[in-house]
């Protein structure tokens, strides 16, 4: 029975039993033609015999390998490699049929290539997984055939993977050059201009042309008989939270990915930029109650323990209870920090409601809250309406277009910062906002 679980018939052969029925039909017209029908019938079962014996008189014939990463980067496209070594001493044709997770709905998932004799062949495919979690792989059916194509021996290997899908941190090394330089053309992150300077001394220097007048340190000078200035660097040992709202209003997708994963990726990025900034980086989540809190630290397992806590981070998206994350905010964090609020608001009633709980938390802290546009309205914006139906969803979709920006209008009037964002320039527009409050010293 072991022996016939891996014998599989190819579409050929059928194709051929069919092509001589059809001889055999046609000899019935042309009788001289019936012996060479029956011979050509012969040679199909040599060639199947034969074919049977070749593939499966090896014990090993082909063994394949599937190589996977550690953890999956979620939102990112994630390489995998099957390595497909043949023992066979002939060239063979593989089918392979590798049983991927679930979670990614691939149903016709098929790679054929052809490996010559005694040789190994490397085959790499990508997956793009859009939640986190474990993620299953199941067996590696790999589908053998020779050159005459009629027979396929089934190996199966790899049975039983699992890979972990982690927030994004192919995003994090992308943008870790950035973290500890201020180069910021790079990636096409606009640059900003240092409006003024942070009143952390670091150290006495000589004045050089250009050195700003307003620091020059008459003392020093006195001494040394020539111009000295002040020089000063970024204060440091600044907390900066990301808060993340883990309610209904962030389960709204985007290409694949939902708005809480996109918020979760970009909490992971500007963690490790502020980090490298000299800050204290730290992290909660919130909806019915504040949870899956990082106290806000500059140690050196901080970053990992933030990547394992947003990794946990789960949530049926109930609805966000501003009030609990006031009352924490208030009670738990006594030193003013940055806040980094990752919410959406979609109305102006939306927000008035939960206004009393944003400027409580901005009275202690710098709060910034990170919304979304609707990205899916731009299509009815820009199309050109030719029906009246088509007319109404344009003029009901700039309306609320117009209303996010009411939004930004509505927290700038409180004193409070914010950023109106895509969701694929979360990230950019994030670290822009940090770096700008850093240059300016408004913390």
């Amino acid at each position: 029975m072991k022996r016939i679980k891996p014998f599989y018939i190819q579409n050929r052969f059928f194709h051929a039993c069919i092509a001589i029925m059809v001889l055999f039909i046609m000899s019935f017209i042309v009788p001289r033609a019936f012996a060479v029908v029956k011979l050509v019938l012969l040679l199909l079962v040599v060639l199947t015999v034969l074919d049977t014996i070749i593939l499966f008189a090896a014990k090993n014939g082909v063994k394949g390998t599937r190589v996977l990463p550690e953890k999956f980067s979620n939102g990112d496209l994630n390489s995998i490699s099957l390595v497909i070594q043949n023992y066979y001493t002939f060239k063979v044709h593989v089918r392979i049929i590798d049983e991927i997770p679930v979670q990614f709905q691939v149903r016709d998932f098929s790679i054929k290539r052809e490996v010559e004799a005694s040789s190994s062949s490397e085959i790499q495919y990508q997956l793009r997984p859009v939640e986190r979690g474990e993620y299953h792989f199941g067996k590696l059916n790999i589908y053998v055939t020779s050159v005459f194509g009629l027979i396929a021996r089934r190996f199966i290997t790899d049975d039983n993977a699992m890979v972990p899908t982690y927030p994004s941190f192919m995003q994090l090394r992308k943008y870790d050059l950035m973290a500890i330089s201020n180069n910021l053309h790079q990636y096409g992150i606009k640059k900003i201009r240092k409006i003024g300077h942070t009143m952390e001394f670091e150290q006495i220097k000589d004045y050089v042309l250009g050195d700003d007048l307003r620091t020059i340190n008459w003392k020093a000078t006195a001494k040394r008989n020539q111009l000295m200035v002040n020089q000063f660097q970024d204060e440091k040992s600044q907390p900066v939270y990301s808060i993340i709202d883990k309610g209904r209003v962030m389960k709204m997708p985007f290409n694949g990915l939902t708005l809480l994963d996109y918020a979760i990726n970009a909490s992971l990025v500007i963690s490790n930029v502020a980090l490298k900034k000299q800050d204290k980086a730290g992290i909660m989540a919130f909806s019915k109650k504040v949870e899956n809190i990082v106290v806000a630290e500059r140690r050196s397992s901080q970053m990992n323990l933030i990547l394992e806590t947003l990794y946990n981070t789960s949530t049926d998206f109930f609805e966000s209870d501003y009030g609990r994350l006031y009352a924490d905010c208030k009670r738990n964090i006594t030193q003013r920090s940055l806040m980094l609020l990752y919410t959406n608001f979609e109305t102006l009633d939306g927000l008035h409601r939960q206004i009393p709980y944003l400027k409580g938390i901005a009275k202690n802290h710098l709060l910034v809250v990170i919304f979304f546009k609707n990205t899916e309205l731009n299509t009815l914006i820009t199309n050109k309406a030719e029906t009246v139906q088509q007319a109404y969803d344009k003029v009901i979709a700039e309306k609320f277009a117009f209303e996010k920006r009411l939004i930004v209008n509505e927290l700038q009037k409180y004193g409070i910062q914010s950023i109106l964002t895509s969701p694929e320039n979360l990230t950019i527009d994030t670290i822009n906002k940090y770096l700008e409050i850093k240059a300016r010293g408004l913390l």
